[in-house]
């Protein structure tokens, strides 16, 4: 499986993704532990990819998603954004509504 292939299958087999250096218990940056900070407010689970120990999507997904840095918030197989956006969407309550509007869509269970 080629690494764009790769990427694509991740997006689709998990309705919330982050793509971030480190892991959510011990980010390797500032912006990934801001925006695992605001995703964990909700409660809900999510999947994450460490690109720092995978290369070739680090090297591969922004070219797919044409979207520099990371992190990168994948919502229901959409880029949402890296930690600026995820800070202004959760500050406007936006996130809140994406989030529950993808568990609805995917019929996830939910208290948010």
């Amino acid at each position: 499986m080629n690494v764009i292939s790769k990427i694509q299958k991740q997006i689709n087999e998990n309705p919330i993704l982050i793509y971030m250096k480190g892991s959510p218990e011990f980010p390797s940056c500032g912006f990934s532990a801001k925006a695992v900070n605001f995703l964990s407010f909700f409660k809900v689970r999510f999947a994450y990819i460490d690109v720092l120990k995978h290369p070739e999507i680090r090297r591969e997904l922004p070219i797919f998603s044409n979207w520099p840095t990371f992190p990168q918030l994948w919502i229901s197989g959409k880029l949402i954004g890296g930690s600026d956006i995820i800070e202004d969407l959760f500050h406007s309550g936006k996130l809140k509504k994406i989030i529950k509007k993808c568990l609805l869509k995917n019929k996830i269970q939910n208290t948010i």
